[in-house]
């Protein structure tokens, strides 16, 4: 009977000696670390219209949703925010789920049909990717935003319905898809277009509202968005925008939709608070360029390979999986919070630290904390 539970430990082990263990780390909640690991890009989290909205629904809803959303737990902060995403990322509707993860493996799978096939990105965020392999479509997975090995994937498949399935800003990197050049490629093929603009929502684009929006492509018929409201918004959810009958096929036959307790009221309100907020931080978003910018050149001067942003994520290349852990610890004892990517959640098997920027860490800390990474450099 034991024999399952020494296996696990086996291959505890062998993580271990990979330098793959991970670890909880409990946060208090008044903690003093400066935080370049969260995704609380504009400082959303704690803004006093945010709590202000949450703390009074909390107060009329309760502390959950009591329901699916379909039985008992669709509200009207729900509803609010749906129609306030909506028109912020210039569609014709938008339908919330309890996290963007939910979010994605629901969109996927709409847009499956009979001989549906799957174009995605390697680089793609694993919701996405579990997207693919629970929709049971064939699926092809072309090298990084590479243009033309879609175009090459779309065209060995002439006459099958298709999907490109891409991240707006990638999680790993935060470099920028050639979006304008996919959906023209999808087009020519008469493929949809799917978007995860989860690095991208608030962060980028006009007022805010993304990549698809700041590529000009908010609204099209033939492009879907997903997003979670748990980054620059600082909250928790995920979004599915689009064609109003899309979100109504949604509505009738998604499971991670209709079998899933809906997301709480206060955070739904909270969230639809955020991005009122979002809309008008223009001066956040600014903040988060020029500190982008800044940590980048002073990570290369100090001789350190990193990425070049296109938002707010900047990756730092670590000499494997050991050594980033051991550098993110370093960090961690001094105070600062950075990400730690390892395989099997790095798309290229390279270690590195991720580097979230955000507009809320008061500007001698975010100095402070370029200055440990480079000091607990391996």
């Amino acid at each position: 009977m034991a024999d399952w539970l020494a296996a696990l430990t086996r291959r505890a082990d062998l993580r271990a000696k990979a330098g793959l263990t991970r670890r909880l780390h409990p946060r208090a909640a008044a903690d003093a670390v400066v935080d370049l690991a969260g995704n609380d890009y504009l400082g959303l989290s704690t803004h006093p219209e945010v709590i202000a909205a949450a703390t009074q629904a909390l107060s009329r809803y309760g502390l959950g949703a009591t329901g699916s959303r379909l039985v008992r737990g669709s509200t009207e902060a729900h509803h609010a925010l749906e129609d306030t995403l909506a028109g912020w990322l210039g569609t014709d509707r938008a339908l919330v789920f309890s996290s963007g993860y939910l979010a994605n493996l629901a969109a996927v799978r709409a847009l499956v049909r009979p001989r549906t096939l799957l174009v995605s990105d390697a680089h793609n965020h694993a919701s996405l990717i579990d997207g693919c392999r629970i929709s049971g479509a064939e699926t092809v997975v072309t090298p990084h935003a590479d243009v033309a090995a879609v175009a090459a994937a779309l065209a060995a498949a002439p006459g099958r319905p298709a999907v490109v399935v891409t991240e707006s800003v990638f999680s790993v990197d935060g470099d920028l898809a050639p979006l304008l050049d996919l959906h023209r490629v999808a087009r020519e093929h008469g493929a949809l277009l799917l978007v995860d603009d989860a690095h991208g929502l608030g962060v980028t684009g006009p007022a805010g509202a993304g990549a698809v929006a700041a590529a000009g492509l908010a609204g099209e018929p033939d492009v879907v968005v997903t997003a979670t409201l748990s980054k620059a918004l600082g909250g928790a959810g995920g979004v599915v925008a689009g064609p109003a009958e899309f979100v109504r096929h949604l509505v009738e036959t998604a499971r991670t939709f209709i079998y899933d307790t809906a997301l709480p009221p206060a955070v739904a309100a909270g969230v639809h608070a955020a991005v009122e907020v979002a809309r008008t931080g223009d001066d956040r978003r600014a903040v988060l360029t020029e500190r982008a910018a800044t940590a980048v050149r002073r990570l290369r001067a100090a001789g350190l390979d990193v990425s070049t942003p296109d938002a707010a994520v900047v990756s730092v290349t670590a000499p494997g999986p050991q050594a980033a852990t051991e550098w993110a610890a370093a960090c961690r004892d001094r105070g600062v919070a950075v990400g730690c990517f390892r395989p099997p959640s790095t798309p290229d098997s390279r270690s590195r630290l991720r580097l979230t920027i955000g507009a809320g860490v008061p500007q001698a800390d975010f100095e402070h904390a370029l200055e440990v990474i480079v000091e607990c450099a391996p």
